[in-house]
């Protein structure tokens, strides 16, 4: 749409809400008030799945009365015999107002109503000469006015700048949207009901930081007036879900949002929601079967079969999740590898330069093998696994919150579950050896990152102080619950499936 349609539909949206003001001022001097005194009883999705199966006469002998609120959607006035199309939060059902059934001045305030108006409705269900199950009113009242037009079909859900700035056109207009956040809800309260099930307790841990840990990112970062001092949205709760199983509660889980300051894409949104629990006496092993059965099931429950379309492909859920170490995935995903190499240093530095050129060898030859070999597969592998598939044995220096294998302790017992080219969970057996744990956040805090936008775990020393005090053996995860709702509604942006999306300001 071009700048000067752009101005054409400004100008005649701004006409019809002009028309619109003058319309609610003369309703304002017969008395309109915003009325707040009318309850509906009657869903419409519920009345069109208890009569739409009965036929035109078997309604006439029910003569059931209905009382339904909602906004008009579409009006056509015929004479002394007019429809209109309301919908509520359920669904659309016909309303059929006959001039010679209804009051008077009923009728003559009813033709001034408006595409968008809510109004309350009272009448009998039945059927129309063309089998169209309507509600037959016998009285129809204003409750709101809507004093902008809405966007026609077009514009106001393919436009995706209305959308996503104005969720809420964007529920009016488009019942693919409104279906979509109706899943989002349910899924979430399934996986919710599935951790309560399985005797994880859900906690709430805090949003402001003293000190942001548990991921390696960039915080929002804030000013407490009271305290004087800088605080930090969450990039994750581990730490402090972590000193809850030092606590002595061995089970605990989390659902809520982070926040990180960085990047905006169709996988990337800076507040996002996480689901992170943590089970004492369990390690990653245990995590990839629990996080596997959880997953399964939420496919099943959405979408009641285990093979799901996504983006013109399927994905498959029936089979055993793969396993796959992470050398090995990049073999297979990139076959000018040879795995032999993947361990040769000078080799990996010149891989990493291919793929970014702007890398320069003194900045990256002091990295360490593990983490030239993680930023290969981050670059050349991740978007290519599309079932869901573990890659496993991570670097031990990629890893600094996670325990080491007892006959390699140069690998992390950690995992990273990937669906269609998207990182959707990542778990380990937790590290609880304080005197280690101390000495990974201090390596962390003075490493040199490949990429110099890359951000280091901050040091919190309250943790480790917590970890003194014992720590059970446990193992920790965390879902990405934006990126799974996207596989489970086949979505390929993530805005589409978060209320409200950041965006710049127009």
């Amino acid at each position: 749409m071009n700048k000067n349609s752009c101005n054409t539909f400004e100008n005649i949206d701004n006409k019809i809400t002009e028309e619109r003001r003058v319309k609610l001022q003369k309703t304002r001097e017969k008395g309109f008030n915003y009325p707040n005194n009318f309850i509906p009883t009657d869903k419409n999705i519920d009345l069109i799945k208890k009569y739409n199966k009965l036929s035109k006469e078997e309604l006439k002998t029910h003569n059931s009365f209905v009382r339904i609120a909602g906004r008009v959607m579409l009006k056509r006035i015929m004479g002394s015999a007019s429809f209109i199309n309301i919908q509520d939060d359920t669904d659309r059902i016909q309303v059929y107002l006959d001039k010679k059934k209804l009051d008077v001045i009923m009728y003559d305030n009813f033709k001034q109503f408006d595409i968008g108006d809510i109004v309350a409705i009272e009448g009998t269900i039945f059927k129309t000469n063309k089998e169209e199950l309507s509600i037959y009113a016998s009285s129809i009242n204003l409750l709101s006015k809507s004093i902008r037009p809405l966007p026609d079909k077009f514009h106001g859900i393919s436009d995706h700048n209305i959308k996503y700035r104005q969720r809420y056109l964007d529920i009016i207009m488009s019942k693919e949207t409104r279906d979509t956040f109706q899943t989002r809800s349910k899924i979430i309260s399934y996986i919710r009901n599935y951790m309560s099930d399985s005797n994880f307790m859900e906690v709430e841990t805090p949003m402001l930081h003293p000190i942001p840990g548990g991921a390696a990112a960039k915080p929002f970062v804030t000013h407490h007036n009271a305290l004087n001092m800088d605080m930090y949205l969450r990039i994750a709760p581990e730490l402090y879900l972590k000193r809850l199983i030092v606590g002595g509660f061995e089970r605990v889980f989390e659902l809520n949002r982070n926040f990180r300051n960085e990047g905006v894409s169709p996988k990337h949104n800076p507040e996002f929601t996480m689901m992170e629990f943590y089970a004492a006496y369990t390690d990653y092993n245990w995590l990839m079967t629990f996080t596997e059965k959880l997953i399964k099931e939420t496919v099943s429950i959405t979408h009641k079969k285990d093979i799901i379309p996504f983006q013109n492909q399927y994905l498959d859920f029936s089979k055993k999740f793969e396993q796959l170490d992470m050398c090995d995935a990049i073999c297979k995903y990139n076959h000018i590898y040879d795995k032999s190499k993947l361990n040769d240093h000078n080799f990996l530095c010149n891989e990493v330069i291919k793929i970014n050129n702007k890398l320069k060898l003194e900045n990256i030859k002091d990295s360490s093998i593990g983490q030239l070999q993680l930023y290969l597969f981050e670059e050349t592998t991740e978007e290519k696994i599309w079932n869901p598939t573990y890659i496993i044995n991570y670097p031990k220096e990629t890893s600094p919150l996670a325990r080491t294998k007892d006959q390699e302790p140069e690998i992390a017992e950690r995992f990273e579950l990937f669906i269609a080219g998207r990182e959707i969970a990542n778990g380990f057996s937790e590290l609880n050896d304080p005197e280690e744990q101390f000495k990974r956040l201090s390596d962390q805090v003075n490493k040199k990152n490949i990429s110099p936008d890359e951000e280091n775990l901050f040091f919190d020393l309250d943790y480790v102080k917590s970890l003194e005090y014992g720590m059970p053996p446990t193992g920790g995860c965390g879902i990405g619950i934006d990126r799974l709702l996207m596989i489970l509604t086949n979505k390929s942006n993530i805005r589409d499936i978060i209320l409200f999306p950041h965006m710049r300001p127009e």
